[in-house]
C-alpha cells in the first residue's frame, strides 16, 4: 500500500476515505494495563523539493518511521510539529506530503494526533489546509477546539479510558493535551510594504483560557484531577531556563544538550507584542507556564523544535529570572526524527509507556528509540528523577 501512497501523493488527492475505513475508537488502556506513544518530531518534509537531495531527504525521513514502528508497537503515534518546510514549498498545496508522513501509520493501522510547529505555516502552506488534509484519513484525530485567528489550530485533548472501562462514560484514566505554538507566516498575507506577515509564537492566552476552563469542567464532571500529558511543538522559557541556568546533568537528565542556547516560546518578539527578531524574549509564555504548573495532574511537557536536544529535566524549583516556579512537571525534548531541518544528530523517536499502576503515582517511563534500533535514553519519571543516576546518552551523528 506504501508504493501506491508514494505514487500519487504529489500528483492527486485520492480518495482516501473510501480507501481506509471508519474512524478509530475511543483510545484505551491494553487488557494489560499499558498505553505507548511514539512522537514523530520535525520531519520537515518537502524541504528544497526542487534538488535530488531533497526528496531524498524525505525518502530517509520515511525509512526511519518505518524503523521504528517496526521496532516498536505504539497506542498513539504523535507528530509534534514541523511536520513540512513550508517556506521551501513549491505549491500552494504542499499539505500532500502529510501523505508520504502517514502512508506507515496507515499501513500498520495506528492511529495519530498531531501539533503543528513554527515551519507548518508559510506563505505558500496552510495550518488549517494541513488539517484538513489529515482529516481525509480516518487513523488522524488532530482537531480544533479553540477558534479564532490568535488561537492557532491544534488545541484540543483526547481521552485514554481506562482497560477496565467497558464504555466511555466513566472518566478517562488520562487526558493527553495538544497546543498550538504557532510561528512561521500567515497564509498567503502581505503587508503593505509587500512582506510576509508573521505569526507569534507561543500559546495564545485564548487558548489558555480554554484549558483552564475545559479541565475545570472535567475536574466537575468527574470530580477528581484525571493524569495529563502535553504535547506542544515549541518549548516555554522554563526549558531554556532550566538549561542556562541550572545545567542538564548528563547522567541525571541523560540526552544531547547541543542546541546551547535553545530556542523558546516568545523568542524574537518584543513585550508589547511587536515582532523584532533581535530581541531576545518577551514573555509572552508565562500565562502558559502559569497554566501547567497551576494544573494539578500534569505530569510532562513534551516538545520539539531544538532538534539537538533530547533530554527531561524535572522542573521543581523557582529559577532566577522566572516567575513561575515548577511544581515538579518533567519537561522532555524528543529526538529530530526528518532528515530535513539543521543538525546531523541521528534520527529517531521518543517513545512514551504509561502504566496503569504507575499512573497512580504519576510515573511514566521514557525513551528514545533510534533509526539504529538502539535505544538511549532511557528513564522512570519518576519521583527520583533528577537524582537517579543514567548512562548517558552518546552524540552520535548520521
Amino acid at each position: 500500500m506504501w508504493k501506491s501512497l508514494t505514487a500519487i501523493a504529489l500528483f492527486a488527492v485520492p480518495s482516501l476515505q473510501s480507501a481506509v475505513g471508519k474512524r478509530f475508537a475511543p483510545l484505551k488502556f491494553s487488557k494489560n494495563g499499558k498505553f505507548q506513544i511514539s512522537i514523530l518530531e520535525d520531519l520537515h518534509l518537502g524541504e528544497n523539493a526542487w534538488d535530488s537531495w531533497g526528496p531524498q531527504q524525505d525518502v530517509n525521513t520515511v525509512t526511519v518511521i518505518n524503523e521504528v514502528l517496526n521496532a516498536e508497537s505504539p497506542d498513539l503515534v504523535v507528530l509534534n510539529g514541523d511536520l513540512i518546510t513550508g517556506e521551501n514549498a513549491f505549491l500552494e498545496n504542499s499539505t500532500v506530503y502529510i501523505d508520504k508522513i502517514v502512508g506507515p501509520l496507515v499501513d500498520r493501522g495506528l492511529t495519530w494526533a498531531s501539533t503543528y510547529g513554527n515551519h507548518d505555516s508559510q506563505y505558500n502552506l496552510s495550518r488549517s489546509a494541513m488539517l484538513a488534509r489529515e482529516h481525509q484519513w480516518p487513523n488522524s484525530r488532530t482537531q480544533q477546539m479553540v477558534s479564532g485567528r490568535e488561537a492557532g489550530v491544534t488545541n484540543y485533548y483526547l481521552p485514554v479510558y481506562g482497560s477496565k472501562n467497558a464504555d466511555t462514560n466513566g472518566a478517562p484514566a488520562m487526558l493527553l493535551w495538544f497546543f498550538d505554538s504557532r510561528g512561521g507566516y500567515y497564509y498567503q498575507e502581505l503587508d503593505s510594504a509587500g512582506n510576509q506577515v508573521a505569526q507569534p509564537n507561543w500559546v495564545d492566552v485564548s487558548v489558555v483560557d480554554w484549558f483552564k476552563a475545559t479541565n475545570a469542567d472535567l475536574v466537575k464532571k468527574y470530580c477528581k484531577h484525571i493524569p495529563s500529558l502535553v504535547f506542544v511543538h515549541i518549548p516555554t522559557n522554563a526549558s531554556q531556563a532550566i538549561q542556562t541556568q541550572l545545567g542538564v546533568n548528563a547522567h541525571k537528565e541523560p540526552g544531547i544538550n547541543d542546541d546551547y542556547v535553545l530556542a523558546q516560546q516568545g523568542e524574537g518578539w518584543c513585550a508589547d507584542g511587536s515582532n523584532d527578531s533581535s530581541y531576545v524574549y518577551g514573555g509572552q509564555d508565562v500565562a502558559f507556564m502559569k497554566a501547567l504548573v497551576d494544573t494539578p495532574g500534569v505530569i510532562g511537557v513534551f516538545s520539539g523544535h531544538d532538534h539537538g536536544d533530547t533530554w527531561c529535566y524535572k522542573w521543581d524549583t523557582l529559577i532566577p529570572g522566572m516567575s513561575v516556579k515548577g511544581n515538579g512537571i518533567n519537561l522532555c525534548f524528543g529526538q529530530h526524527t526528518g532528515y530535513g531541518g539543521y543538525g546531523s544528530w541521528i534520527r529517531g523517536s521518543r517513545q512514551v509507556l504509561v502504566t496503569e499502576s504507575k499512573l497512580k503515582d504519576m510515573e511514566i517511563d521514557t525513551w528514545i528509540r533510534l533509526e539504529s534500533g538502539d535505544i538511549v535514553g532511557s528513564v522512570s519519571l519518576n519521583s527520583t528523577y533528577g537524582e537517579d543516576i543514567y548512562p548517558s546518552t552518546p552524540d552520535t551523528r548520521t
